[in-house]
């Protein structure tokens, strides 16, 4: 008997550091464009407050909302980054889980561009280029044919004679949804050969989402550092990444002009560069009170300092929201009660 006495308090002796120790780390998965800015005002957070440094992890968008819905408590994601709003399904899949308390936060704006090695000439396209470039099924004498176009000069003469070869991210990317709704889906859904292949709108739109899979759209994952590194490789192939990128790899790449306007902090704040879309974190309020530090993070990550026009975000590329906006979002958190 005494021995099972003492076996038990062993157990429990044993059990206690582990338990102190949880939900003493944020916990932070989602969207590779998001990454950055949260990876930095981690690190701000970590060193200069009293809790630890969160944990962040660059998953792409669908796989960090796969992890943050999976369920509450110690064992899951406190946040969600997030190039996209969440979808319904994903709602749905968190409610199913028990994660039904979700406050999301928009923390800036950002771009979507095409871009290419400084050793080359910088491109100039139409999202109807783009189109026909990248596209599954292409319009064809008024029928829909498999992509036929080799180089950009097959798409438009006015284009360079070279190989149609574009690094971007993979279905689970918000950057990649956000490309498929901006991009491929404006310039398809109103083509006479697509119209009358789907005449639902539903089905249409996913057709028109469809990226060629003969090589040449290359899915690179979800780290746009490595599409970047690419580019340097491989002069001629463009890249689609987040605007971020770009900012802080300007020396080595450029970024190509679409519809006629170059892609810019100014442009993109302004809503003139055509490929633009906002930035998200999703929280699990279950979790506040409970993880140490997550509401005081919340809080610095879309605080003036960090998130505003003039924070140290801006400098990492964010697109800042508009003052009132701002505003919006910092009451959400203030709200949020323990």
């Amino acid at each position: 008997m005494k021995k099972t006495l003492y076996t038990f308090i062993a157990l429990v002796v044993l059990a206690l550091p582990l338990q102190a120790q949880a939900g003493t780390n944020i916990q932070i998965v989602g969207s590779s464009t998001v990454y950055p800015f949260v990876t930095v005002t981690a690190e701000e957070f970590g060193n200069n407050t009293d809790f630890n440094t969160p944990i962040v992890e660059s998953t792409g968008t669908g796989g960090g909302f796969k992890l943050f819905c999976a369920g509450a408590g110690e064992m899951h994601p406190d946040i969600s980054n997030a190039s996209r709003a969440i979808k319904q399904s994903e709602e749905k899949l968190c409610a199913k889980n028990g994660v039904k308390d979700i406050t999301e936060i928009k923390l800036g704006y950002d771009g979507i561009v095409l871009a290419n090695s400084k050793k080359a000439d910088r491109y100039s396209l139409s999202k109807e280029q783009i189109f026909l470039a990248l596209a599954k099924k292409v319009p064809v004498d008024g029928k829909l044919v498999d992509n036929p176009n080799q180089n950009w000069s097959d798409v438009d003469a006015s284009l360079p004679n070279v190989k149609i070869e574009v690094y971007g991210p993979p279905t689970t990317s918000g950057t990649r949804d956000a490309f498929s709704e901006l991009v491929m889906e404006k310039a398809c859904k109103d083509l006479p050969a697509f119209k009358a292949a789907f005449p639902d709108k539903k089905v249409r739109k996913k057709s028109c989402h469809l990226l060629r899979e003969d090589g040449r759209y290359i899915e690179a994952g979800e780290n746009d550092n490595l599409i970047v590194q690419k580019l340097q490789s491989n002069p001629q192939a463009l890249g689609i990444f987040g605007f971020s990128f770009l900012d802080q790899s300007g020396d080595i790449v450029q970024g190509s002009i679409v519809g006629g306007i170059e892609p810019t902090f100014d442009n993109i704040s302004n809503g003139s560069y055509g490929i633009s879309r906002s930035l998200y974190v999703y929280l699990k309020n279950a979790h506040i009170g409970k993880t140490a530090g997550f509401k005081e993070f919340a809080t610095e990550l879309i605080s003036d300092e960090a998130a505003g026009e003039f924070g140290y975000l801006s400098e990492k590329g964010l697109i800042p929201l508009p003052a009132e906006e701002l505003k919006t979002m910092q009451q959400r958190i203030t709200k949020l009660t323990q």
